[in-house]
């Protein structure tokens, strides 16, 4: 990003990381600022790629599903740029992250509450990674806290 990030920019992601419906108009009250000035920064930082997306964080339970991730780790001649894609397209799949660490790859994925279904998901999703030499599994009971600054 050519701009520099100002402090303004980081009290106003860590409004909206809390919640991110409030309206320019209450961005610029908590902030002590102007609307427009609130408009003028949320341009740049979505023109930027700061913010990336708006989005909400279902309770799964609720909706009856579980929250399994997939901790993967990859032989090193496996080329992760040919794998993404693949997983990138799968329903199931919710997130895909590189990593660096004891994991390659982190895989979340949201699925039935019925074990043998899930099981198949997970087989189904691991299959469309070449050269797996760890694959550990966990499941989200409770999200405590999310924050994302």
């Amino acid at each position: 990003m050519a701009d520099k990030i100002t402090e303004i920019d980081l009290r106003i992601l860590k409004l909206l990381s809390k919640n991110a419906r409030l309206t320019y108009r209450e961005l610029a009250e908590m902030l002590g600022t102007t609307r427009q000035r609130v408009s003028r920064r949320m341009d740049r930082l979505e023109r930027n790629g700061v913010i990336k997306k708006y989005t909400v964080i279902p309770d799964y339970e609720a909706l009856g599903y579980v929250h399994v991730i997939l901790g993967i780790t990859v032989k090193p001649n496996v080329n992760l740029d040919e794998v993404i894609p693949a997983l990138v397209e799968d329903d199931n799949v919710k997130i895909v992250q590189r990593a660096l660490g004891s994991h390659n790859l982190v895989v979340h994925i949201v699925g039935p509450k019925d074990m043998r279904e899930l099981e198949r998901i997970i087989s189904e999703v691991s299959r469309k990674i070449p050269g797996v030499d760890k694959l550990d599994i966990t499941f989200i009971t409770d999200t405590v806290k999310f924050e994302v600054l």
